[in-house]
């Protein structure tokens, strides 16, 4: 049965509402990483952790929710991720009001948001292109996903920053809060609707499909799972090192480093809404504009070090999230649009791993990193732009999806 217009806008509403609340549960605390290291007493490393521990999990537990939504259902799935993550956000806040030290149980309540967040990102992804049966009806909302991720990546610094003005330990808070919205919304606005032909798969059967697909596809499909992750890694990396910069070499902190690093952070948004509009069904546009996305992309993070005023990083950043946000959304639809619905939970949730572990990893190498000379994060993100842009121009071959 086809989905009334009126319930599909409230349907894309409820589905852009996942990724923006996991977004912020994530991204809002790059910003305030510096003042936790004040509060906990920890080192940039330890609160690198804070960030990465959230995405370890996710990953650990990616694969399994990919099964279960394609075996029972994808709200079935989601309903229950929310309502984790809300609980992890709660019970780091808590740990950081009551407790005198305060820092290995944070990790805690961020670990179950990272279970939380391995049931509901993934799953939005497969979701649409149950529900939007025509490709560029799919191509557009997954533009309007990908934007609603950037929206929060727009608005995480921001609103951590003025929450942090008022409470240092507010933003862990606030994710119960966001999650019970989004929770409502998926729970009465979104219809799934039920594939009624289709027997439920064994595992056996389940896996021996996966493994007919990466036969079929291993080539172009490995080389967007690892696009993913490096455009991930050079997106939460620069992030991580824009912040610590601002504050520690200008002593830009607050709101006014919020809205400093909410500039580039609306470009990508920008980038990601268009491009999803733009695509359509067409797999050679895919191709290229993921193309063009990660070539500036890589062209922004080979220049950081040539001038060090932040206005300059600024701009550099602006142009490196315009390209990242042309490439997400033509990955997205290049892997919904062809892989098969029956499976289609357990692909986006490789990709969504992938994706996962370049969040995971940016943060902690780059701190490290940053003990060094400039030089080698230059050369590192550069050189992981170049792979990105090589997988992309030979191994994405739109002839042969």
């Amino acid at each position: 049965m086809a989905i009334e217009k009126n319930d599909k806008q409230w349907a894309i509403i409820s589905l852009a509402s996942v990724p923006l609340i996991m977004t912020l549960g994530n991204s809002m605390l790059i910003p305030i990483l510096p003042l936790m290291e004040k509060k906990l007493e920890i080192s940039k490393l330890q609160s690198s952790y804070i960030i990465t521990v959230y995405s370890v999990i996710a990953i650990i537990f990616i694969p399994l929710a990919g099964y279960l939504s394609d075996r029972f259902g994808r709200k079935k799935v989601l309903v229950p991720a929310l309502i984790l993550t809300g609980i992890g956000g709660f019970i780091a806040g808590m740990a950081a009001w009551k407790m005198d030290d305060p820092y290995a149980m944070i990790l805690v309540g961020r670990a179950l948001q990272g279970i939380g967040a391995s049931g509901a990102m993934p799953i939005v992804l497969p979701l649409v292109g149950d529900m939007f049966q025509r490709d560029a009806e799919a191509s557009a909302t997954l533009g309007v996903i990908e934007t609603s991720n950037t929206i929060g990546k727009v608005l995480s610094p921001i609103l951590g920053a003025a929450l942090t003005a008022l409470i240092w330990f507010l933003p862990f808070f606030s994710i119960p809060i966001f999650c019970l919205v989004s929770l409502l919304m998926v729970i009465f606005l979104i219809r799934e609707q039920p594939d009624t032909n289709a027997e439920p798969l064994n595992f056996k059967r389940y896996w021996g499909l996966i493994k007919d697909v990466f036969r079929k596809h291993s080539r172009w499909l490995i080389a967007v799972f690892i696009i993913g992750a490096i455009l991930m890694f050079i997106l939460f990396g620069f992030l991580f090192y824009l912040s610590s910069i601002l504050e520690d070499k200008f002593q830009i902190d607050g709101i006014k480093k919020g809205l400093l690093l909410a500039i580039p952070l609306l470009a990508l948004s920008l980038a990601s809404y268009f491009t999803g509009k733009y695509i359509k069904d067409n797999l050679q546009v895919m191709k290229w504009v993921t193309f063009i996305g990660i070539v500036l992309a890589g062209a922004s993070v080979a220049v950081i070090s040539f001038m060090s005023h932040f206005i300059y990083l600024i701009i550099i950043f602006l142009v490196c999230g315009t390209g990242i946000g042309m490439a997400l959304p033509s990955l997205d639809a290049l892997i919904t649009k062809s892989i098969d619905k029956t499976i289609r939970g357990a692909i986006t949730s490789i990709y969504s791993s992938m994706r996962f572990i370049g969040v995971a990893a940016g943060p902690p190498v780059i701190a490290l990193l940053m003990k060094q000379n400039i030089f080698w994060i230059v050369a590192l993100l550069s050189i992981f732009g170049l792979i990105a842009g090589f997988l992309a121009f030979r191994n994405i071959d739109p002839e042969h999806p």
